[in-house]
């Protein structure tokens, strides 16, 4: 667990998926920013207890946005410690199991090794109508944490908030730019300090991104704690965030650069057409060469050892012939029943998602 400022605690979770304790300024009264992926929540608790003390529970639990690795465990901790969850008003859809977020875009340039695997993401999706509130409309304070202010940064998910503390120029930014190298997840494994652009496979509107992190920028901040990657604090960390708002790097690229998701407060309205993703393609010309190799090589085994033709056993198909078409499958099913598709293509209005996507959030 690292120190972010007073009172502002980080842990990360599964090696890079942060979450953060922030102390209300009460005695013993704490607040939960972000849940991680899920499975974690049992680890939650007991670095709770262990920060606190055991059988300690935050006032409420916050959502910076409402994507897996934000809001995996919310249910879960929020059952066990009977506390509500918190989150803006147009994470709603997407925390009450009406809509489910834009598709992930592997194809944009820059994303990376964090692209590839953006392809086997589920659609994501909660059911929290129960536990879920959203934050105060008409307010810039989050409950609980007085001296601190919301800041609307969308781009990344449509109702994506940063929580910042003037008093000591404290930034929780989540998702609207990330501390370690995004587009590599070696680096985001090793938690090498690098502010930089976060989930670019999972950007929406690329314009909101850039003016998302100008508008943190502005704010200098001097300790800065993000959804991905490790504390940065002092001078680095208001020299990095004004390097990276004035030489934002737009991709030239990928199926949200040139026209943007638009999702309004019941979810997603219109998704532009998705470029053509080749890597299914190239998978499946590498599985067959990878086939054929087999092929030739059980051929020729079996004429040096000379055996009959009737015990020779046909070679299976590899297995990434079935992986392309999986994929393939999955990726327009996906798409297919998002929403309902115009003639040209695009996807328009969110559609009822559908039931098996909204069990847990993760598509299972």
């Amino acid at each position: 667990m690292k120190q972010v400022a007073s009172g502002v605690h980080q842990l990360t979770i599964q090696r890079f998926v942060n979450l953060y304790f922030v102390e209300t300024g009460k005695s013993g009264e704490w607040v939960l920013v972000d849940t991680g992926l899920p499975g974690a929540a049992q680890d939650i608790i007991a670095a709770a207890n262990q920060l606190f003390y055991p059988g300690t529970h935050p006032e409420a639990i916050i959502l910076t946005h409402g994507h897996m690795d934000h809001a995996g465990n919310a249910r879960e901790l929020a059952e066990h410690w009977k506390v509500p969850v918190v989150a803006h008003a147009l994470e709603m859809p997407f925390l009450t199991g009406k809509a489910v977020y834009p598709p992930a875009d592997p194809t944009v340039e820059g994303g990376g090794s964090l692209a590839f695997v953006a392809r086997f993401f589920p659609p994501q999706s909660f059911q929290l109508s129960d536990i879920v509130q959203t934050l105060p409309a008409g307010s810039d304070e989050p409950p609980y944490l007085l001296g601190w202010r919301v800041l609307h940064v969308p781009g990344h998910a449509p109702g994506q908030i940063a929580l910042f503390r003037e008093s000591d120029r404290t930034l929780l930014g989540a998702d609207a730019f990330a501390t370690a190298n995004h587009e590599s997840v070696p680096a985001l494994l090793l938690q090498r300090p690098c502010i930089s652009v976060a989930g670019a496979p999972f950007n929406y509107n690329w314009e909101q991104v850039r003016e998302s992190v100008q508008t943190l920028a502005a704010l200098r901040p001097q300790a800065i704690g993000c959804g991905h990657g490790p504390v940065i604090q002092g001078p680095e960390a208001e020299e990095g965030l004004s390097a990276l708002a004035a030489n934002f790097p737009m991709p030239t690229y990928g199926r949200y650069v040139l026209e943007p998701a638009r999702t309004d407060e019941s979810g997603v309205q219109y998704i532009p057409n998705a470029p053509i993703d080749t890597l299914p393609a190239k998978l499946a010309l590498v599985g067959a060469g990878i086939g054929l190799a087999v092929t030739a090589a059980a051929l020729l085994s079996g004429r040096k050892k000379k055996k009959k033709k009737s015990g020779r056993r046909t070679p299976t198909q590899p297995a990434s012939y079935g992986y392309a078409s999986s994929f393939e499958t999955r990726y327009d099913d996906y798409e297919n029943n998002y929403g309902e598709r115009a003639a040209d293509g695009t996807i328009v209005g969110p559609g009822p998602s559908r039931p098996e996507w909204r069990k847990g959030g993760v598509g299972d």
